[in-house]
């Protein structure tokens, strides 16, 4: 049996010779120079490594590979004179090693037989240079950065004399000038030295790129014009704020920048691409123009090196939100591109192993032992009979068995051809096993043990990450069912009805909202949104904006008003997050509104006719974009038995839908479902429903009113004899109304209380409101003072004030004061009898 670490040598340095066997064997030699550079900075403790070798005419030593930090950082530069004093030339004169150490000026080790520059200064951090020697007259170097005060240790250096051999070996493109000529203006064309697949005026923000990058974006290159803006639209909006960070001019003084990002081609089809630039300054040390190359990571070519197929797992498994989904991703990624015959995974719980995957899932391609006593768990005297697993387990040691391999009968029959034992470790134990048989015979190559070392410790990592999900998961969704309405208020003329569906995929919950608000004068806000991200934190965001749109909404402001306060105060909290929002304030009893949308997808009406129709109109950016934005009104005219319908973009837009697609489709459906049951009506519409994403849907029918209210009001001007104007005025309307005289009567006495009270305890406007619908005649004063009136606890014989209150407590059905406008509202209601028709 062989195990991973021979005798003599540590883990570190075997594993990195393993790696560059890879390469070695690896048919891409054209990216050869930039995976050593990249193995570097995985397989030793530095944060940045770079590759210099003489440019044209040998007086300079140019970077022609670099991987990890951006360089300026510790103070690198893209070339050094072949004689001066760095570190990087005087290793390549010299031939040994020199190593720097931050701190002291001059402060240059000679241990392992480095030795200091002559007059050199120090760096910002340790760095070491070893000499590579491809040819005496193309000596380069090797440098190496770390964050550690300590430097390189031994091993480390070893690591990296190891990587400077296999530099020297490999071929890179010539030695060239770092600020490279502009492109031509012809996209996809190629010109003399490195071409780029973009170049951005970073003043301007005209981008040109070539035919390459336009098939990317799924641009035609007539259709394209030039501006960077156009290519940005198609960024996801989460990862939009990332890739602003590369283009934005103040953000790139570091220089060369790397990531990875999602765009949405307009067919909808989601796509990875992965950017790598840096910026080209002015003289003057301002930066001009940003360019580098994009390439597509969608889907890394299987096969191509080890390093990508690792790659690919780590991606894979970072998508996984289950035990279940990790291990078979695990299974997917190696059985097949391994020849294996079986594969099975299991996860330590208590002791105990449970089976997660069986790959192939037939019973009859087990050994007997496993179909007749291990079903889901592995009980704990087989186990106990397997010392093999049972020392890997123990020991978190990986364990290959070549044919001939001595094995225990239970192991012997998953793998009579090789068994691979691959204990999976994460956060200091391990977490899970993987078995891995081969009927026919099996030698593990150098790079193999590689990879299967790297994969076990991605299957631990991952399988600890989803355990933490799955608490993390069932915290966020109990949070965000606890933020959204447990039932939605009765309507005067209407019915409404909502939905919340949280996604299936992930933690993929927190952002989407709904609420319906009643307001005075029978008015109902509308409202759903959508907070950026679905994590706890868009979760906890979307509650407080969901309590800020209802707390200005039943201060009485319009609209535009109430969307534009929750702008501002969504800017003014500590979040990178945005929220979209569309707001909804409808008349029930006119069957008008206004629709205020901020960023938003705009409402569908299904008309009593049974066709559709979409409210068109300009709305504003999401909130918490910018502090000044504007939100447009936009009008609304509802007949009886018109449907509103508002929605997330979860129901019209995924990975398979394209925008326009789920917008026409949730028409149609609008249209063949029957309005008379909206309940019924919600179904049908969520029914078949991607769940990629949260999805919020609320519905409106408008019936009208049957009895509608009458209205009239009076400003009361401040004046000695207010109060018997608005008692006259009261008389008449009641009296108008046919109310009995014992009625009126009781109404001026409230009216005389109220205005009163207004005129002499505020200052400014006082306005007076009558309304009567059935039974019930509703007396309102409104004045400017946000002071609440306090009714008295106790009133003596000798106070002048506080009986007035409590007179119209006495004779009201109901009274109380609501905000309105930076004031308030005193209100009070009278049982009366109905109106004769």
């Amino acid at each position: 049996m062989v195990r991973d670490g021979a005798k003599g040598r540590r883990v570190r340095t075997l594993s990195a010779e393993l790696a560059l066997k890879t390469l070695r064997s690896g048919p891409d030699q054209a990216g050869r120079l930039r995976s050593v550079v990249e193995q570097a900075l995985v397989f030793t403790g530095a944060t940045l490594v770079a590759v210099y070798f003489p440019a044209e005419g040998g007086g300079e030593l140019r970077l022609v590979a670099s991987a990890g930090v951006p360089r300026t950082l510790y103070g690198l530069r893209d070339g050094y004179p072949a004689d001066g004093p760095s570190p990087v030339a005087t290793a390549v004169r010299r031939g040994r090693p020199v190593v720097a150490t931050s701190g002291t000026p001059g402060a240059y080790g000679t241990a392992a037989g480095g030795e200091p520059p002559d007059g050199a200064a120090p760096f910002d951090a340790p760095l070491i240079a070893l000499p590579v020697r491809a040819e005496e007259r193309d000596a380069g170097c090797l440098v190496a950065v770390t964050d550690d005060p300590a430097g390189f240790g031994a091993e480390d250096r070893q690591c990296l004399e190891l990587y400077a051999a296999a530099a020297a070996a490999s071929p890179r493109e010539p030695a060239g000038p770092p600020d490279t000529p502009d492109m031509p203006d012809m996209p996809g064309t190629r010109s003399g030295g490195p071409a780029h697949d973009f170049d951005l005026a970073m003043d301007t923000g005209r981008i040109r790129v070539n035919n390459d990058v336009l098939a990317l974006f799924g641009l035609a290159p007539a259709d394209f014009d030039g501006r960077v803006d156009t290519l940005l639209a198609l960024t996801v909006p989460e990862d939009l704020p990332t890739v602003m960070s590369v283009v934005e001019p103040g953000h790139m003084a570091t220089g060369e920048r790397e990531l990875e990002f999602r765009i949405r081609r307009p067919s909808g089809e989601l796509r990875w691409l992965r950017l790598r630039g840096h910026v080209v300054f002015t003289q003057d040390g301002r930066p001009a123009r940003l360019v580098g190359t994009v390439g597509d990571t969608s889907r890394l070519r299987a096969g191509a090196n080890d390093v990508g197929r690792i790659q690919q797992l780590a991606t894979d498994l970072s998508n996984a939100s289950t035990v279940q989904e990790v291990s078979q991703v695990v299974a997917t990624a190696l059985r097949g591109p391994l020849n294996a015959d079986r594969i099975a995974l299991a996860e330590v719980e208590t002791d105990r192993l449970v089976v997660t995957v069986l790959d192939p899932a037939d019973q009859s391609a087990w050994p007997e032992v496993w179909r007749s006593e291990w079903r889901t768990e592995w009980p704990d005297a087989p186990t106990r009979s397997m010392p093999t697993l049972a020392t890997a387990l123990r020991e978190g040691r990986i364990a290959f068995c070549p044919p001939g391999t001595p094995l225990e009968p239970a192991l012997a029959g998953v793998g009579t051809g090789g068994l691979a034992v691959l204990p999976l470790p994460a956060a200091g134990r391990v977490v899970g096993c993987c078995l891995i048989g081969w009927d026919s015979p099996h030698e593990f190559a150098p790079d193999e043990r590689a990879v299967l070392t790297a994969a076990a410790g991605l299957a631990g990592q991952a399988l600890v990450r989803v355990r933490a999900f799955d608490a993390e998961h069932e915290l966020v969704a109990t949070l965000q069912r606890t933020l959204l309405p447990r039932r939605l208020p009765e309507l005067p003329g209407g019915t409404a009805v909502a939905r919340y569906l949280p996604t299936t995929g992930g933690l993929e919950v927190g952002g989407d909202w709904y609420d319906v608000i009643h307001l005075q004068d029978h008015h109902v806000a509308l409202v759903i949104g959508d907070v950026q991200g679905h994590n706890a934190g868009a979760a906890t965001l979307m509650g407080q904006m969901r309590t800020a749109i209802r707390a200005y909404a039943v201060e009485g402001h319009p609209p535009d008003v109430v969307v534009s306060h929750a702008n501002r105060l969504l800017m003014g909290m500590e979040t990178d997050l945005f929220a979209t929002c569309c707001y909804v304030s409808v008349d029930m009893e006119a069957g008008s509104g206004w629709c205020v949308r901020a960023g938003h997808l705009p409402p569908v009406l299904r008309l009593p006719d049974g066709g559709t129709q979409t409210v068109e109109g300009d709305g504003g950016p999401p909130l918490g974009v910018s502090a000044h934005a504007e939100f447009p009104l936009i009008p609304l005219r509802l007949r009886p038995g018109t449907v509103l319908a508002m929605t997330t973009d979860g129901l019209v837009e995924s990975a398979e839908l394209h925008y326009d697609d789920g917008m026409r489709r949730l028409a149609a459906a609008l249209s063949a479902t029957d309005p008379g049951h909206l309940g019924l009506m919600a179904d049908a519409l969520l029914d078949g429903a991607t769940r990629g994403d949260d999805i919020a849907l609320l519905l409106m029918r408008y019936d009208g009113m049957a009895v509608r209210p009458v209205r009239e009001s009076w400003t009361v001007w401040r004046l000695p004899d207010a109060a018997s104007h608005a008692r006259r005025f009261t008389g008449r309307t009641l009296r108008a109304w046919g109310l009995p005289r014992d009625e009126v009567d009781t109404a001026l006495l409230v009216v005389s209380e109220l205005v009163t009270n207004a005129l002499v305890h505020t200052d400014g406007q006082v306005r007076l409101d009558l309304t009567l619908i059935g039974d019930r005649l509703r007396i309102a004063v409104g004045d400017s003072s946000p002071r609440t009136p306090v009714k008295p606890a106790v009133v003596s014989w000798q106070d002048t004030g506080g009986r007035g209150i409590l007179l119209v407590e006495a004779v009201s059905a109901t009274w109380g004061t609501v905000p309105l406008s930076g004031g308030k509202q005193v209100w009070s209601e009278l049982t009366v009898p109905p109106r004769s028709s």
